[in-house]
């Protein structure tokens, strides 16, 4: 890799996960695929998404994915390529565009304090709605419609599938499950157990010093006193975000298993 190109790609990345770690970082191509940015309209601005979808008249399942603390950096719209091989319409709106740039923040308290923890989960949950509307005049079948998130976006991913009925199904990689709560964050996924609306696979990491194994048993016994078909598969030995490729948290082994169980979780569920 050329130093030119090295530090080309490293700008594509959130600054406050600088450096990305190169030697396990999947880079995803855009052949055979219809990709780019746009903006959403929503009632309070433009929201801007990246997407990407088989080439063709479709329509295709759509699936959103919901970005990491960082924002919609590289990692994220990799994943929407990723998807979109598989033959979705996926879409990765940017739902902190109202409060900053989350690429630009240098520190994960910058991150914190001025950004995510100003972004209230009614107006996240608004903007989806919003993308899943635009996916339908997008080459998008929103009768299989199903959401993706990763970290910040796997809380986020339990709390659409208890707000949205037309999903068939969610997968959240390692979301927080429970914590204090505010007027920005009135519930976390352990007070919506008993609402959900689609199935949802919890995929988490048994050494993740941020969401103890207790948090997951509570969720667990919740589901199941609740019924409705979700499930949470624990890989022991891994950290918290362990699909993130460019960091240094990475296991390939789990994140390849929890890739494709994923992918067998939405074809399962009609998506």
């Amino acid at each position: 890799m050329s130093q030119a190109y090295s530090d080309a790609l490293r700008a594509r990345f959130a600054t406050a996960v600088q450096p990305v770690a190169a030697d396990t970082l999947v880079l995803t191509d855009a052949e055979s695929l219809v990709q780019g940015d746009s903006v959403v309209a929503t009632p309070t601005g433009k929201l801007p998404v990246y997407w990407a979808k088989p080439k063709g008249a479709g329509p295709f399942a759509v699936v959103l994915v919901v970005h990491e603390i960082f924002g919609v950096h590289e990692h994220i719209r990799d994943v929407v390529r990723r998807l979109a091989h598989l033959g979705y319409l996926a879409i990765a709106p940017e739902l902190y565009f109202r409060q900053g740039d989350a690429s630009k923040a240098t520190s994960m308290d910058e991150l914190r304090d001025k950004i995510y923890s100003q972004v209230p989960d009614a107006q996240v949950l608004s903007d989806l709605d919003q993308c899943l509307a635009w996916a339908a005049s997008h080459g998008g079948d929103t009768a299989r419609a199903a959401i993706t998130g990763f970290c910040w976006g796997g809380r986020i991913t339990w709390l659409y599938a208890a707000h949205q009925p037309r999903l068939r199904a969610a997968v959240a990689w390692y979301g927080k499950l429970t914590g204090p709560t505010n007027v920005f964050h009135p519930r976390h996924p352990v007070d919506v157990v008993d609402t959900l609306k689609a199935p949802v696979l919890g995929l988490y990491g048994g050494q993740d010093s941020g969401i103890p194994l207790e948090h997951v048993q509570q969720q667990h016994v919740g589901l199941r006193l609740n019924g409705g078909g979700s499930r949470l598969h624990v890989y022991p030995d891994a950290p918290h975000a362990f699909f993130a490729d460019y960091r240094p948290s990475y296991r390939e082994a789990e994140a390849r298993d929890g890739w494709r169980r994923m992918h067998a979780w939405l074809k399962q569920h009609g998506v």
